[in-house]
């Protein structure tokens, strides 16, 4: 599978670059690259549509951008990956390296990532956000569902935090590959980490835990559904929206029976916590 990589220019690069790959991300845009001048954007050849580009200007006037558009032969992904993937510290918890990273020191959760195609190196906020979340809440024994996987990144925290069964499902099949492959260099099976070409709508069966990164519209759309295959006083995890879009979520929710308990905020993105 060929990509287009879209590289924008962005000033000031914040909060103008958080703000147009929030818009990307709801336009199959699936990877999304920070650096200093702006951003990088992957999304798919064949899903590939310059209008939305052009769309931006008119949907955020106020941003001063531009962009060049080249394409990224499958084989070519890891190289370019390498010239800009960095190790992430999630604070003094853990590490997320790729594998050509050397191993943290002093020993700390280390967690390998292979990127390749796939949305979460733990680079973007809500990713970020999200693995610094899961160890504020008990995992050790509980069964996780992890709803657009993507790497595989926050199912293998589940895991290396003890979780006792952990599901993670995603509908792109390139993504599932590649959690797969993760969860080899984590050391971890298929019977310790099942990952699934699906959506929630495929769990058939209920779970202590529910990590949800994805954008707002499929959130709101789709809370019911993580209401109901959340046990009892199990809790939800999600991200992938504003600051600005908690208080909506957090009044939809509560129609679901999702009780809000905290929220935690980086640079204008957000990640909620509810409790059924």
């Amino acid at each position: 599978m060929e990509y287009v990589c879209v590289s924008f220019t962005v000033n000031p690069v914040e909060p103008g670059s958080e703000i147009l790959a929030s818009a990307l991300s709801e336009e199959n845009f699936e990877s999304f690259v920070h650096n200093d001048e702006g951003f990088e954007a992957f999304v798919q050849l064949p899903l590939f549509d310059e209008t939305v580009l052009k769309n931006l200007t008119e949907q955020f006037p106020g941003l001063n951008f531009t962009y060049a558009t080249y394409t990224i032969k499958q084989e070519n992904w890891n190289e370019t990956w390498e010239k800009s993937f960095e190790p992430v510290m999630i604070e003094n918890f853990c590490a997320i390296r790729a594998p050509f990273h050397a191993a943290p020191t002093p020993p700390i959760l280390d967690i390998i990532i292979e990127p390749k195609m796939s949305f979460g190196t733990g680079h973007h906020q809500t990713t970020w956000l999200m693995a610094k979340t899961l160890f504020n809440i008990p995992i050790a024994g509980k069964d996780v569902l992890d709803v657009g996987c993507g790497t595989g990144i926050l199912s293998i925290i589940a895991k290396k935090l003890g979780a006792k069964r952990v599901v993670g499902v995603d509908i792109d099949e390139w993504s599932i590959e590649n959690s797969c492959e993760n969860r080899e260099l984590n050391g971890f099976a298929q019977q310790d980490i099942d990952f699934l070409q699906d959506t929630i709508k495929g769990a058939e069966t209920n779970f202590n835990i529910i990590l949800a990164n994805i954008n707002k519209n499929i959130l709101i759309r789709e809370l019911n559904r993580y209401a109901k295959h959340l046990l009892p006083a199990g809790s939800l995890l999600i991200s992938g929206f504003f600051e600005s879009d908690c208080a909506e979520i957090i009044a939809e929710a509560a129609n679901h029976g999702l009780k809000h308990n905290h929220t935690e905020v980086k640079n204008e993105w957000a990640t909620l916590s509810f409790v059924k």
